[in-house]
Order: C-alpha cells, then sequence, then structure tokens
C-alpha cells in the first residue's frame, strides 16, 4: 500500500517563464523613471565655463522604486543650462560620445569649492543615484551590488539612456559610489577605492600614476601623455601671534556712568572668542603633464609658494560667544514663564506662612542684590533730572525734531511695537537686560524693578513729571508698559496743574485750553458722519471712548453746581430763554470771530472744555467688551450712545456756560458745521437771504444730541466733574506695575530689548559695510514687525528672530577678525588696501576665494606670513617640550638636531592632496577608439579614496 500511495503524492508543477521576476521589474520601473524624465538619447550641452559648477543653479528630482520589499530612492543631479539649438543638434553626428565622457577631460573646474562629492570626482554635469530609500539600509553584500550594477547597465542598454547611472553601496557615511555611462558604441565604468590608512606607496604622484597606467592597461608603447592637476591644501589653526581684538568685559569695573566696562545706555557689541578657528590654504597646479614634475617618496617639486594658482577658505568658530547676549533672553523667559506646580498641601495658610518667615530669616542678613553705587548709577541714567535741585522743571517732551538724521531708525518702534530708542522705556529695557547679564541675575532684575515703582510713586505724589516720556496722551503704537508710563504722565500732568490752579486765582483756573476756530467736531456719537466733519476742519476731536461711570466720577464743586440747578434747569430744557440770557458768562476762551447767537446776535464765544480722557490699549479693549456686551436691540443701542456721550455733555455744559441764551443750533454751527445747513432763499422783499436748519441726523426723534441739550446745565469745565479722574488712574497704573512679575516684565520688554539689538547691529555694520549683512537686517526688520505686533507672540518665533540677530553679530565679528588678521588698517598704499578689504569681503560672502598673484599678490605675502609665523610657534614650542626630554630619548630620536634639518619648509605637512590625471588613449585594444580616461584621488590623514571613470570601446575590441 506504502508503494502505492507514493506516486500519489507527487504533485505535478509547472514554472511559467513568462511571468516577470522582481530582478526584471524592478529593471522595467527604472527605464519607466528614465523614460518619464525624458533621458533618452544624448542631449550635448553646452562647453562649461569656469566655476559653473558652483556659481549655477543645480536641481534635482527624485521618485521612489522598489526591488521586491526593498525600497530605493531614484534622484536626478543636474546643472541648470540653456537650451541649445536644435539645428545644431541634428548637424553632429549621431556617433558623437556621451557628454559625461567629455566632461571628464574638462579642465575648467576641477576641485569646486561647493558641490555635490560626485561632481567634484569626475566632473560631471548630471547624473542619476539609486540608493537604499531609509538612512539605515545599506547594500553590504558583493553579490547584491554586482546584482545592481547589472540592473543599470541592462535598463541603459534598453532605454538608450546616455547619463551616467550610479548605485550608492555600503554605508552612507562612506559616499561609495559604482556606475555606468553608455553611448553607442562606448561604455565608462565608474570604480570607487575607499581606505581608512593612505598605502605608503600611493601617498605620492609616481605611485598614483603608476597605478593609473596599470588600470586603464594601454596597449601602445610610446603611452599617449597623462594631464596633471594637483591640490595641497594647508590648515592654520594657531593664531596666537594675533591677538583677539575683542576684550571680556571687567565685572568690577565701576568708572562713572559704566559698570563693568558696559555702558548702560547701550548694548555690548562682538565676540568673547576669535570667530575664526581655521585657513585652509590650497595650493594648485591646474596643468601638469607627466616629466614636467616630480613627486615621490624621497623628492618633490611640489613647493606652495611656486603654485600659480592659490585659493582661501576661512573655517568659522561653532557658536563663538558674543557680547550682545540676546539670545540668552529666550532661555530666561521660557524659565521665567514656566508655570512652577505647588502642593495642594502647601496651600494652607500656616504653611504659607511658615514658609514666609523662613526666608525672611534666612534672607535677612544677606546684602541686596544690587550694591548702592549700580543703583545709582542706573537711577542717575533713568532719571536724569533727579541730579537737578528741581526735578519738577524737566522736560518730558522728546521732540522727534531733534532726530533728524535717525529718521528710519528712530521710527523703528513703530514697526516693533517698542518704545523710542530715547525714551524711558527703552532705557529701562537695557539696564534691565544688563543687570540680568551681568549684576545679580533675576534678584537683580527684581530689585530694580522695585526701586523703579518706587520712583513712580513719589514722582505721582510730588507732582514730579516722568522724564523721557512724548506728552500727550499714550501713543498705541508703543508697547503696552510705554503707554502705562505716559498714562502715568498725564495724571502727574492734570494732578500738577490742578494743584497749581488752586493757588491763582478762580479765572486762571484753566487746566485744558481748546485753541480752535470753527468745526471742532466730537464722535460722541460714534458715527462716521462725525469723523467726516473732524478731518474736514482739521481739528482736534474728542474720541466716543472717553465715556466713564458717573457713578464713579469725582465733582470738583457741588456747591456752585447746586447753586445753578433752580436757575437753569427748567430753562435749559427749552433751549435758552430770556431768563439764561442774563446769567454771567463763565468759562470763555475767546470769541470765534465770524459767528454770532443766531435769536441775539451776540458774539460766539469759544468755551473752555475738557480733554478727553486717555486711554491706553488694555483699556480700549475692556471698554469695546463692555459696549459690545450691550447686544444689538434699542435699549442697548440707547444706553452705548449714553455712556458714549459723557464728553459731548460736558461740552454743551461749557459751551451754554460760555454763551448765556443759546440754542442747540448755536452749538451745532460750532462744534459739527456740517449738522447746520444753509440755503439762500429769497425773502418777501426779493433779497437774496441766508436761511439755515439742523441737518435731517439732528431732526430724528429721541436723538442723542438733543436730550444731552436738554440735560445739559450751564456749567464751565473747571466746575464740571472730572472726564478724566488722574487719582483713580493713576492708582491703576501704579498698581498695574507694581503687580507685574519678572516674566511679564520680559515679555513687555522684549520688543524694546530686540528693537535696541537690530539698532546696535545696524550701527556695526555701518562701519563695516558688508552687503549680505545689510539683507539680512532687512529681513529681521520685516519678520520681527509682523511677529511683534501680536500681544502673545510664540517664543519659537521670537528665538528665529534672535538666531537671526545673533548670526548677524558673528558675520561682523568675522569680519573684523579677518581685517585684524590681514592687516587692512595698517596699509599705507591706497591700492593694497582696497585689494585686501575686498578679499576679506569676498571670504565672507564665498566658500572659496582665490588669492589674486598667488603666493606673490598683497593677500598671498600676508598668508605665508601667518604660515611662516605658526611654524616658527610650533618650532620653539616642540624645542622647549624637547629640553625636558630625558637624554636617552633625545638620542634616540635625534631631537631636535634632525627636525632643525628637516624643517626647511614655511607650511606644514599638507592636510589633504588632491590629484586628477586625464589621458586619452584606444582602449582595451590598440586598434579601439580613443577614449577619455580619468581617476580623481584624495589623500587625508585618516582617509584615501580612489575614483576612476575608465572608457573601453564596445564596437572595436
Amino acid at each position: 500500500m506504502a508503494a502505492d500511495s507514493e506516486p500519489e503524492s507527487e504533485v505535478f508543477e509547472i514554472t511559467d517563464f513568462t511571468t516577470a521576476s522582481e530582478w526584471e521589474r524592478f529593471i522595467s520601473k527604472v527605464e519607466e523613471v528614465l523614460n518619464d524624465w525624458k533621458l533618452i538619447g544624448n542631449s550635448l550641452g553646452q562647453p562649461l565655463e569656469k566655476g559653473i559648477f558652483t556659481s549655477g543653479t543645480w536641481e534635482e528630482r527624485s521618485d521612489e522604486i522598489s526591488f521586491a520589499d526593498f525600497k530605493f530612492s531614484i534622484t536626478h543631479h543636474y546643472l541648470v543650462q540653456e537650451s541649445t539649438d536644435k539645428e545644431g543638434k541634428d548637424e553632429e553626428s549621431e556617433d558623437a560620445i556621451p557628454q559625461s565622457m567629455q566632461d571628464l577631460l574638462c579642465m575648467n573646474n576641477d576641485f569646486p569649492p561647493r558641490a555635490h562629492c560626485l561632481v567634484r570626482w569626475y566632473g560631471l554635469r548630471e547624473f542619476v543615484v539609486i540608493a537604499p530609500a531609509a538612512q539605515s539600509d545599506a547594500v553590504l553584500s558583493e553579490s547584491k551590488c554586482n546584482l545592481l550594477l547589472s540592473s543599470i547597465s541592462i535598463a541603459l542598454g534598453n532605454t538608450g539612456c546616455q547619463v551616467p547611472l550610479f548605485v550608492q553601496i555600503h554605508h552612507r557615511w562612506r559616499r561609495l559610489y559604482m556606475g555606468e555611462c553608455q553611448g553607442p558604441g562606448v561604455r565608462t565604468d565608474f570604480e570607487m577605492v575607499h581606505l581608512r590608512k593612505v598605502p605608503n606607496q600611493y601617498t605620492h604622484l609616481s605611485g598614483l600614476l603608476d597605478i593609473f597606467k596599470s588600470k586603464i592597461g594601454c596597449p601602445l608603447t610610446p603611452l599617449p601623455p597623462v594631464s596633471i592637476a594637483i591640490r595641497l591644501t594647508y590648515v592654520l589653526q594657531d593664531w596666537q601671534q594675533y591677538f583677539w581684538p575683542q576684550q571680556p568685559p571687567d565685572i568690577d569695573a565701576l568708572v562713572g556712568g559704566e559698570v563693568g566696562g558696559l555702558e548702560f545706555g547701550k548694548l555690548p557689541f562682538g565676540a568673547c572668542e576669535d570667530p575664526i578657528s581655521e585657513l585652509h590654504l590650497a595650493t594648485t597646479w591646474p596643468h601638469l603633464t607627466e616629466g614636467i614634475i616630480v613627486d615621490n617618496d624621497v623628492y618633490s617639486d611640489l613647493d606652495p609658494i611656486q603654485a600659480p594658482h592659490w585659493s582661501v577658505r576661512v573655517r568659522k568658530a561653532d557658536n563663538p560667544q558674543c557680547l550682545l547676549e540676546v539670545a540668552d533672553i529666550t532661555h530666561a523667559l521660557s524659565k521665567l514663564t514656566e508655570p512652577a506646580p505647588v502642593p495642594i498641601h502647601k496651600l494652607s495658610v500656616s504653611n504659607m506662612v511658615y514658609t514666609a518667615k523662613k526666608k525672611i530669616r534666612k534672607h535677612r542678613g544677606e546684602e541686596s542684590p544690587l550694591n548702592n553705587d549700580v543703583l545709582n548709577t542706573i537711577l542717575l541714567f533713568l532719571f536724569p533730572d533727579a541730579a537737578s535741585d528741581k526735578p519738577s522743571d524737566a522736560t518730558t517732551s522728546t521732540d522727534n525734531s531733534t532726530h533728524p538724521s535717525e529718521g528710519e531708525d528712530y521710527t523703528l518702534y513703530n514697526q516693533f511695537k517698542s518704545a523710542p530708542s530715547d525714551s524711558l522705556t527703552y532705557k529701562l529695557a537695557l539696564c534691565l537686560c544688563m543687570i540680568n547679564f551681568y549684576h545679580g541675575g533675576l534678584k537683580g532684575v527684581a530689585h530694580l524693578w522695585q526701586e523703579f515703582v518706587l520712583e513712580m510713586r513719589f514722582r505721582w505724589e510730588n507732582n514730579f513729571l516722568i522724564p523721557g516720556l512724548t506728552s500727550g496722551p499714550p501713543d498705541l503704537r508703543c508697547c503696552l508698559l510705554h503707554q502705562k508710563l505716559q498714562m502715568l504722565n498725564c495724571c502727574i500732568e492734570r494732578k500738577k496743574a490742578r494743584d497749581e490752579g488752586k493757588k491763582t486765582s478762580p479765572s486762571d483756573n484753566v487746566t485744558n485750553a481748546y485753541s480752535g476756530d470753527a468745526g471742532k467736531a466730537g464722535g460722541q456719537l460714534g458715527l462716521d458722519h462725525l469723523r467726516d466733519t473732524e478731518k474736514e476742519k482739521g481739528e482736534v476731536g474728542k474720541s466716543w471712548d472717553s465715556w466713564s461711570d458717573s457713578e464713579e466720577e469725582f465733582f470738583e464743586c457741588l456747591s456752585d453746581t447746586e447753586d445753578l440747578k433752580g436757575n437753569g434747569q427748567e430753562s435749559g430744557k427749552k433751549g435758552g430763554p430770556k431768563e439764561l440770557a442774563n446769567l454771567k458768562p463763565e468759562g470763555r476762551l475767546h470769541q470765534h470771530g465770524r459767528l454770532t447767537l443766531l435769536h441775539n446776535g451776540e458774539p460766539l464765544y469759544i468755551p473752555v472744555t475738557q480733554e478727553p480722557a486717555p486711554m491706553t490699549e488694555d483699556l480700549l479693549e475692556e471698554q469695546s467688551e463692555v459696549l459690545a456686551k450691550l447686544g444689538t436691540s434699542a435699549e442697548g443701542a440707547h444706553l452705548r450712545a449714553r455712556m458714549q456721550s459723557a464728553c459731548l455733555l460736558s461740552d454743551m455744559e461749557s459751551f451754554k456756560a460760555a454763551n448765556p441764551g443759546c440754542f442747540l443750533e448755536d452749538f451745532v454751527r460750532w462744534y459739527s458745521p456740517r449738522d447746520y445747513i444753509e440755503e439762500e432763499v429769497t425773502d418777501e422783499k426779493g433779497n437774496v437771504v441766508l436761511k439755515g436748519e439742523l441737518s435731517a441726523r439732528m431732526k430724528i426723534p429721541s436723538n442723542m444730541w438733543v436730550e444731552a441739550w436738554e440735560t445739559a446745565k450751564p456749567i464751565p469745565a473747571r466746575r464740571q466733574r472730572r472726564l478724566f479722574d488722574d487719582t483713580r488712574e493713576a492708582e491703576k497704573v501704579l498698581h498695574y506695575l507694581a503687580m507685574q512679575k519678572p516674566a511679564d516684565l520680559a515679555r513687555h520688554l522684549l520688543p524694546c530689548v530686540i528693537h535696541a539689538a537690530v539698532l546696535k547691529v545696524k550701527e556695526e555694520e555701518s562701519l563695516e559695510n558688508i552687503p549680505s549683512v545689510k539683507k539680512i537686517i532687512k529681513q529681521i526688520i520685516a519678520h520681527s514687525s509682523k511677529v511683534l505686533h501680536f500681544p502673545n507672540p510664540e517664543d519659537k518665533k521670537l528665538e528665529e528672530i534672535i538666531l537671526q540677530i545673533t548670526n548677524v553679530e558673528a558675520i561682523i565679528a568675522r569680519a573684523r577678525s579677518l581685517k585684524a588678521k590681514f592687516g587692512t588698517e595698517k596699509c599705507e598704499q591706497e591700492e593694497e588696501k582696497e585689494d585686501l578689504e575686498r578679499f576679506v569681503s569676498c571670504l565672507l560672502e564665498h566658500p572659496e576665494v582665490s588669492v589674486t598673484g598667488a603666493g606673490q599678490g598683497h593677500a598671498g605675502r600676508i598668508i605665508h606670513k601667518l604660515f611662516v609665523n605658526a611654524q616658527r610657534l610650533t618650532e620653539s614650542s616642540d624645542e622647549a617640550a624637547a629640553v625636558a626630554l630625558p637624554e636617552e630619548e633625545l638620542k634616540r630620536s635625534g631631537y631636535p638636531e634632525e627636525r632643525r634639518q628637516n624643517s626647511v619648509s614655511d607650511f606644514p605637512p599638507p592636510v589633504g592632496r588632491e590629484l586628477i590625471l586625464r589621458a586619452t588613449v584606444p582602449r582595451p585594444a590598440p586598434y579601439s577608439n580613443s577614449l577619455p580616461q580619468r581617476m580623481y584621488s584624495v589623500l587625508t590623514k585618516e582617509d584615501f579614496r580612489l575614483a576612476g571613470a575608465f572608457s573601453s570601446d564596445t564596437s572595436f575590441f
């Protein structure tokens, strides 16, 4: 039975070889991508210009393909060039070798300073790379590498693509590529060797020539000449012979207005360490042929002084420590604004009292964070009027006309929403910034802020104006803290004027004068019509925002108001009867000039009126919220209008007191002329006369103007209740200041600090004149103006601005470092000075700069001297070290006599040697076409790489 069942268990399988395998699908996908990118056929471009690899525009496009479940990314890198004429293409021979093979021999772009590694090694303008998609993936086994190379070879043959196709193998950090390029009857194989240690026989030109010749295997007996390009790179790291000009601040010094070598009115600037860490000198021999030069393990003709081409690049120090430490603000800001969690069990009153007592005992014996000398210096800087005997005479006006030269810089605070550069707020921001970094840190900031708030209260109680603030209402273009200080100054002005007015006669007691002629437009109802009138007449109008709650109003003189109740209240409702005309006029400013009262013909007098209440932006927001909450109902709208009409009512009462017997029409003719319409009419006698009447808006039933006029009593401004209660507002401002935490203070003043940093950077840049820095500063200003106008800008965006400012500071510090090293200021000849300044400017702008005249030019001689001095310092330090060695070791090493004999060069050993060998030879047979061959090699201390491109004839082999 077992024997019978065995045949039944066999399964007959059919392998369908027509089904595509994973390998075939992979090749098909590669071909599909090449077709989509239109990389088919030979597209000869223009000859490569010198330096085009660095100055030109490189673009790339990518796609994803997969071999089974292993994903690859395929990327096309190409130099953007103008397309050539199609007619020229037709005339070209179909058998022309591919463009990439021709580029192998091009000498215009050897050793580009900034390019893709394959561009540097092979001089290609266009190529395609297939690499593992994931960063961690790698093609390690030899069989997989060969499989990929076979795949690209088949894909190139099937599509006719003449663009080189590379495959990245091994780990990414090795940058190891293998590739192929195919043309009509020709093929180029791109091969690479990468080792950690350099074999001894390949450390010089003769050994590399041997490997190049053996690789091309030219069968011709007189081998065609090999073209050679050599670059040796020397590094200068020792700048000890040149002291860094920027001195670190002396924290302990205290001289006059400078504390710690730092003036409180200015931010420090510059790098504490040299921002240029290394200078790389590349000496190049671009066109050599075999036999002209000798370079072997015994002797070398490659003297850097004799090199025909020098180029220099500088290596910047990583994050040099700079004095303009604006960057620390963000760290301080994040520290301050992070809420510290408080355990619930510690929230009891007994625990809090115990903790407070413990802290008081702990700090009782400690000194204050700021010593008296520093504190007095800062306070005198902030309040210069305190040094005089009469601080109350200090002017508060910072007139913009005193800054004609600053212009755009002075008005920069409008864009940053900070404060003018000569204001108290700006100075306070600078002082707090300096104290935070150099004098006591956070405790020092809290100490100064406490003293500042005490000074504000002292000035309020003693009627001393605050210096460094523009007169007038708060400027809403500035930061909120600046607005609060301006509001406090307004309160002091009002209080001071009121107190002084009490000492004079009642007739002189005028706190606020209105100096208009006609058309005083009031916007109490918030109507656009009145605002238009205001603009027409060009007069300063009253804002509807100046209402205040009548329950909290302060009455200056109740007795005078009571006396007028019986006299004017009843008659006021009818608009101006004869009894009211007999009252004595009060509160007149001056006669109008041309207007007279309509009913009795008396001259119309402009009254003394109260100024509208100044407001800061947070008060405006609160008021807007209150008005919005009233809703859109008729009752809500009526109540909103009444709340906004406080200033209108005050002006009506002042007008009635100044013009006894007046009517609403008289008031409207002065206050809002557009609401009084005059027309020419013909009377009964045939004469043309002017007849006037109120506008339709004023005749609306239940009009607020009419209601306000009927309730208004003839009371002069000096006896009215105040529209602006300076006592209450000042106390609110002082309470607001006292409640500010260090984190809140940092938030308020950060725009001022950024403003100061930008001004400092602009000032320093003007001394150096660096074009790239000017562009960056404009970008910083544009970026900051967008970010800082929001009420609470994000920390991340603020950090971006501060990082840009720090980068600019580092660039300027590098410029100064290079100027000091190259001695641009010491040059006596004008032409030499201009050349050096141009050279230093190029070093900042470009990755690599050619040295005019190589070692014999102005810059070349200075660079040579720098290396010579560094070599001498090295030798002297080596000799000093050798003295300390035992005699046996000296004899064993032959040190330092041998060292002196060997140290004949002014330059140290090169840290990098790059060579490019080129030849055009028939390969593989003598009768094959002559094709370009190229090998690039780079030798460093821990890296050895050979990158060869070897072409062969596939038709005649």
